[in-house]
């Protein structure tokens, strides 16, 4: 059998019984959208160690699908394909985290969310509003910059802080209240506060008079947070002892269903 000469083509298969290619190709979208989403050949080698004739072979293909498109300077960036990808996984990792965001809901009072890292940009894709006449609203879709978020900072804390710095100087870090974080140290210090409690807080920084609180889902397939939100005068340092541990414990349940349903 000729298995020496099948296991060094793109269309060989994995150790995990998978197409090599295609794992090669989701890769590489992978490692374009960590670089900001627009990257050159020889960085793409250099991160993923193929050479530069099979990526090339690869990102061919991704352009002729739409997947990827190539940049006047030659360069590779994430194409508009993706987009409607992202958004109906988006809809239905919502939809399907719905129940866990209601029990928030319940046991807390409070609006609860559930958020991802898209690219440089935080979106929600996830919302049960509280049941209380004064609460807070974020529109499913709704994109804002990280910097100024709970869920925001709960994303961040496990990335490396040169990462940090570099996803900063790329958005920039725009007040949207006066107690908004506006530079990258005071942001890598608040990240180091979330790595010590294990939650993170928007206090009044994305709209005055409202606080949030927020966590990261262990292990999930994509970074995401859940959070709550509500008005500064409910959601106090007090309320804050009782909401983390059922934020945390809800998170961890998501966790484990995500991985569950990885398995099935």
């Amino acid at each position: 059998m000729p298995t020496s000469s099948a296991s060094t083509t793109d269309t060989a298969k994995s150790n995990g019984g998978g197409v090599q290619s295609l794992e090669r190709a989701f890769d590489l979208l992978e490692r374009m959208a960590d670089a900001g989403g627009e990257v050159g050949l020889s960085e793409l080698s250099a991160s993923s160690g193929l050479p530069l004739p099979t990526i090339h072979r690869l990102m061919r293909t991704l352009v002729a699908c739409g997947y990827v498109r190539q940049q006047p300077n030659r360069r590779y960036a994430l194409g508009p394909r993706l987009i409607r990808l992202g958004e109906s996984a988006s809809r239905l990792l919502g939809t399907w985290a719905r129940p866990y965001l209601a029990r928030l809901v319940e046991e807390t009072g409070e609006t609860a969310n559930m958020a991802l890292l898209d690219g440089d940009e935080i979106v929600y894709v996830a919302q049960v509003p509280s049941k209380h006449s004064m609460r807070m609203f974020t529109e499913v879709g709704r994109r804002v910059l990280p910097h100024s978020t709970g869920v925001g900072k709960a994303l961040l804390a496990s990335f490396p802080p040169e990462e940090v710095r570099a996803l900063l100087s790329r958005t920039g870090m725009p007040a949207a209240t006066e107690k908004t974080i506006t530079t990258p140290d005071g942001f890598l210090a608040a990240l180091e506060d979330v790595r010590r409690t294990g939650y993170a807080v928007d206090d009044n920084e994305q709209e005055v008079g409202v606080r949030c609180l927020a966590v990261s889902v262990p292990d999930s397939p994509t970074a995401a947070a859940i959070s709550i939100s509500g008005p500064a005068g409910r959601v106090t340092e007090a309320a804050t002892a009782k909401i983390i541990p059922v934020l945390q414990q809800v998170a961890n349940e998501l966790s484990e269903a995500l991985a569950a349903q990885n398995q099935t």
